[in-house]
């Protein structure tokens, strides 16, 4: 079998070869920057959902744990929601249902931003999970130190708690931030021109299927361990020496 890797170089429009790949100014798009484009969105909507699913799973794990009944139950209610529901069905309901039930939705948000929502909120869910189960493994006695020293609740989980429940739960949160880059996959669903939907329709075009899901699976690879390296870092700048992974 042998590989022809020249097709990357060739226009999307006319199939003919443009020299250098890359187009006078960027005009002509070839396959290459077609692939590229594509991992730029791959990135975009992967990232902005892990800022999205940082700070609300963020505080979804923390009122889970907070005495107020009614808190933890709408935390227990969101958790149970977005993490049995099916991604894929998440995309579509807020692609084709929201937008229908609140027209405003459809004039003013890009499908890029509500893909954006659905990828957030789904791994909220289980950053959540991860948030709470950390929150919970401290000793119920530094909460009460710290209310006793006159904090009051936010001032106790912003101070006592939460520096020490989120050193705990890094590895997990490493875990589900490679996974976003994984499951960002499902925008092609809904037409964004991601890697996914680039490796879909330009093998249909071109027939290389080889020479196009390599390279897309080896972009997959190289965000997904760039985030682990990221993370990796932050959990060695920030361990504290006798505390779990401690070395």
């Amino acid at each position: 079998m042998s590989w022809d890797w020249q097709f990357y170089c060739n226009d999307t429009a006319t199939g003919e070869a443009v020299a250098g790949c890359f187009g006078p100014g960027g005009k002509e798009q070839t396959y290459l920057q077609w692939m590229l484009h594509a991992w730029g969105w791959t990135l975009t909507v992967s990232l902005l959902a892990l800022l999205l699913a940082l700070v609300v799973g963020s505080l979804i794990g923390i009122i889970r744990t907070a005495p107020n009944k009614w808190l933890a139950r709408f935390g227990e209610a969101w958790t149970e929601l977005f993490r049995n529901i099916p991604l894929l069905v998440q995309v579509f309901l807020w692609y084709h249902v929201l937008p229908s039930l609140f027209p405003v939705l459809r004039e003013a948000v890009s499908s890029s931003v509500l893909v954006v929502f659905a990828l957030g909120f789904f791994t909220s869910a289980r950053i959540g999970e991860q948030v709470k189960a950390g929150i919970q493994t401290l000793p119920r006695g530094q909460r009460y130190a710290g209310q006793a020293m006159g904090m009051t609740l936010p001032q106790t989980y912003r101070f006592v708690l939460l520096p020490m429940a989120f050193r705990i739960v890094i590895p997990p949160l490493t875990s589900e931030s490679m996974n976003i880059v994984k499951n960002s996959a499902v925008a092609f669903a809904v037409s964004i021109p991601e890697l996914a939907q680039f490796a879909q329709q330009a093998s249909e075009e071109t027939s290389h299927f080889e020479e196009i899901f390599i390279p897309v699976t080896l972009l997959y690879f190289v965000s997904a361990f760039a985030i682990n390296r990221v993370a990796k870092f932050i959990e060695a700048r920030v361990r504290i020496p006798g505390t779990v992974g401690a070395k």
